[in-house]
């Protein structure tokens, strides 16, 4: 069980992400902050707590893997693996550059660590269930995650590979959906509503856990849930809040797909500090 020090550590390492994802946005003046600031705390506990990764041997075959479905999220993604050690943090800030590694959409032909491509939303969780598949007659132990928006698995692909993992007992995968409730286009309810998204994986199917996804104790008990259950996938259905940390950021889609300006940065840095 997850320890009150170690708590604070990922708290820590979570908002030195924050504080990179703004920073990196504005830097390139383009980007997808407020989708990236919701996922964060996730995807520390995710590389910090769980996955077993070697950063300075990427391609290692027992790794376990990480697919970034929502794969406009970069920021969070990127902060993520450079803060686990991936490559230098300094990197951050040639984001979206000309010729950087780090491009706006997650490309594993230029940056070592990245699992796959992704970019075209809602084949994020084929890709996790063909890998853990091939696991599986390889006789290897390890689990795949994956990513997923609560707007993106409006997608009907992501309703046909949760019905593939569960047929085949996929219970090496492990989807998070980042609910933050908000898409490019206004509420994800206003869009088109998932109902109860809870029973919608259940009737698939899957073993679902409910959390708060900006408190790390219920993220790293939800992740150990998924390890111990056999015999079927787990979704974690982490609630979050769209751009959280900083102030006129949260709640709102104006920072679905803009970089904050310097004005903005700066306000973003000091409530982040």
């Amino acid at each position: 069980m997850i320890n009150n020090a170690q708590l604070q550590e990922l708290e820590d390492i979570a908002r030195q992400c924050r504080r990179d994802i703004v920073r990196m946005t504005n830097k390139a003046g383009s980007g997808h902050p407020g989708g990236s600031l919701s996922a964060i705390d996730a995807l520390v506990v995710l590389y910090f707590r769980h996955m077993n990764i070697r950063p300075e041997e990427p391609l290692w075959p027992e790794r376990d893997m990480f697919f970034l479905s929502k794969g406009h999220c970069t920021p969070a993604y990127y902060a993520a693996m450079s803060a686990r050690g991936y490559f230098p943090r300094e990197e951050l800030m040639t984001f979206r550059a000309m010729h950087t590694r780090l491009q706006g959409h997650p490309s594993n032909t230029h940056l070592p660590g990245v699992d796959s491509s992704s970019g075209s939303l809602g084949q994020g969780l084929s890709l996790a269930n063909g890998a853990a598949m091939a696991a599986r007659y390889d006789g290897r132990p390890s689990r795949y995650y994956v990513m997923l928006g609560d707007g993106e698995i409006q997608e009907g692909q992501v309703w046909e590979a949760a019905m593939t993992a569960a047929a085949y007992g996929l219970d090496q995968v492990c989807a998070i959906v980042d609910a933050n409730g908000i898409q490019l286009d206004g509420t994800v309810d206003n869009v088109k509503s998932l109902g109860d998204m809870p029973a919608k994986w259940h009737a698939f199917g899957w073993h679902v856990i409910d959390i708060d996804g900006h408190n790390m104790y219920q993220v790293d008990t939800a992740l150990e849930k998924a390890k111990r259950t056999k015999g079927k996938p787990t979704v974690i259905i982490s609630h979050t809040i769209k751009g959280k940390g900083v102030s006129f950021m949260e709640n709102t889609a104006k920072f679905h797909g803009l970089a904050p300006n310097p004005e903005e940065l700066e306000t973003a840095l000091e409530e982040l500090r």
